[in-house]
């Protein structure tokens, strides 16, 4: 028995054969190659001699973004060409690390003399290579995923002022070739000022598209989800499938959709792969959003954050530093370390159901050891060994009465909100009106930042909440209480690069998961962020709206 004999029965011991040829390399006519296609890879066999361990490369097909068939100018040449288009995870030089490649495999085939059947078979490798890498890609571990409609027509919308001013150059050399190798018919719309996606989107024909791209930082994303939930038919236009290609400074979504995929941390042009590869793919999948309640202005929706304090000051302040693109964050941060401030405000939530019990003992057991210890902060700090933290505790009991848990109050009724479009609220009763009873309402008044997230990253580098989820229903509340060092504050945003904040224990940082808050700010001066976009300064309340929306993500 021969080597390519041997190697078939193995395949199709393991994946069923679908199709098997012997063709030639396009872009080398004396190697040879035996190609097999089984349902979940591409394996390609060098018949000619070739250096020890590399006459055999197997390709995943859930790795394959594309296959296209071609014939090339020369109407002497009857050969025919089909390409396959791969994106695998490959070591990085010089890393422990891996990220997406692009690997072309194009083969000739030549074996009749006639153009037009040579074209039909490769038409026929082309179609069986597309249609398996789909069922692999819609098919994992048993579960069946929902993929974008093919042919698909996408609406992809550029930013060309975002992080260095560099997406155009980026979607040329990257995007619109992936884009292409997938098959994947698209309409480029260069915005040309703020809020131009939000009206398009507002305005546009739906049933022209198949998805909304946005390639730009976080703020073209909150425009056009804003867009679509003004729109009559927001019920139906926030079901178009939305996806995302990092092209900012921040690109805290992007960030989060390649950690939820499970690959290690990548940045810059590596996590642009990433995202045009899992686009590529077109998975479906639902994503929470967050509406937000302002005193005065109209309720808006948030995809990744609610900001108030230090977060949201950097994140504004770091805008002149936008040509060093991510690195922004850090400067920005280092600037405002240096004249760290203090804020005051009121805070409360409605901790999540499995959250609740852990909450209430929480709370009575610090209201206890406050009445019997005199200085309970003093033992708290000793026990958790950072000294910057030592007597920095706020933790009184007094009642708070703008936000004062009524627990004779009932949750109010859905009416009790202004109606706009969108879905409406069941957990926020008004603005002027006190939280209801299941609430918690926090006994601290002055803090350094208060930060409210619905993914994982905050930015590009920043882990903030690793425990989040797509589409959870889960806010991750973070507040960090007034009198922590400044020394103690740069060692939780390093350990927040790789998600680890939460482990160092300092007793000033607290999370909370929770299904709606409210922020009452008495500080006459101060930011509040939403998306990384500033809103009006004042009470705000927000709750989580459990996959509403859809993603192409991973």
């Amino acid at each position: 028995m021969d080597h390519r004999t041997a190697e078939s029965d193995l395949i199709t011991a393991t994946s069923p054969v679908t199709l098997y040829g012997e063709f030639t390399l396009s872009n080398n006519r004396k190697v040879r190659c035996s190609v097999t296609l089984t349902e979940r890879d591409l394996v390609i066999h060098r018949l000619t001699s070739a250096p020890a361990g590399r006459n055999k490369t197997v390709w995943s097909l859930k790795d394959c973004v594309g296959c296209r068939a071609y014939r090339e100018g020369d109407k002497a040449d009857p050969a025919a060409y089909f390409a396959a288009y791969f994106y695998p995870l490959r070591r990085r030089w010089m890393s422990s690390g891996v990220s997406r490649q692009r690997v072309e495999q194009c083969f000739r085939l030549a074996a009749l003399q006639d153009r037009h059947a040579n074209l039909e078979e490769a038409e026929k490798w082309a179609r069986a290579v597309r249609e398996r890498a789909a069922v692999q890609q819609r098919l994992r571990d048993g579960v069946l995923l929902s993929e974008l409609s093919r042919p698909c027509r996408m609406m992809l919308l550029v930013n060309p002022q975002s992080g260095k001013g560099q997406a155009l150059t980026l979607y040329n050399s990257h995007v619109q070739r992936m884009l292409n190798e997938a098959g994947i018919t698209h309409t480029l719309i260069i915005t040309e000022r703020q809020n131009h996606a939000r009206e398009l989107v507002r305005e546009a024909d739906l049933s022209q598209w198949d998805a909304l791209v946005i390639m730009s930082g976080d703020g073209l994303l909150y425009e056009v989800i804003n867009g679509l939930l003004e729109r009559s038919d927001w019920e139906e236009a926030i079901k178009t499938p939305l996806g995302i290609l990092p092209g900012g400074s921040g690109n805290a979504l992007a960030a989060s959709i390649h950690y939820y995929s499970g690959a290690s941390p990548v940045s810059s042009e590596e996590l642009l792969l990433s995202c045009g590869f899992q686009l590529c793919k077109g998975i479906v999948s639902r994503m929470d959003l967050v509406s937000i309640h302002l005193l005065s202005s109209p309720r808006l929706f948030s995809f990744l954050s609610l900001a108030w304090g230090f977060v949201a000051d950097v994140d504004i302040e770091s805008e002149k530093y936008r040509h060093v693109g991510a690195a922004r964050f850090t400067v920005g941060t280092l600037v405002r370390l240096a004249s760290l401030r203090i804020y005051k405000g009121k805070l409360a939530y409605l901790p999540a159901k499995k959250d609740r019990s852990s909450e209430e003992g929480c709370m009575k057991v610090r209201c206890t050891s406050q009445a019997s210890s005199p200085n309970p902060a003093s033992a708290l700090c000793q026990l958790s060994g950072d000294s910057s933290c030592h007597n920095t505790f706020h933790n009184s009991c007094h009642s708070n009465n703008s936000l004062k848990a009524r627990r004779t109050e009932s949750t109010p009724s859905r009416s009790a909100i202004k109606r706009s479009p969108g879905p409406p609220n069941s957990l926020l009763p008004p603005l002027d009106k006190p939280v209801p009873g299941d609430w918690v309402v926090v006994q601290e008044e002055d803090f350094v930042l208060m930060l409210a997230m619905y993914q994982s990253h905050l930015a590009e580098d920043l882990l903030a909440a690793p425990g989040a989820g797509l589409d959870d229903g889960i806010i991750h509340l973070f507040y960090v209480k007034a009198g922590i060092s400044r020394a103690a504050l740069l060692r939780l945003f390093l350990a927040m690069e790789k998600g680890a904040h939460l482990a160092t224990n300092c007793q000033h940082l607290v999370h909370r998961k929770v299904r709606a808050l409210r922020l009452e700010p008495s500080s006459p001066r101060g930011m509040i962020t939403v998306d990384g976009e500033v809103v009006e300064y004042g009470p705000v309340q927000a709750e989580v709206h459990r996959g509403l929306s859809r993603l192409i993500s991973g």
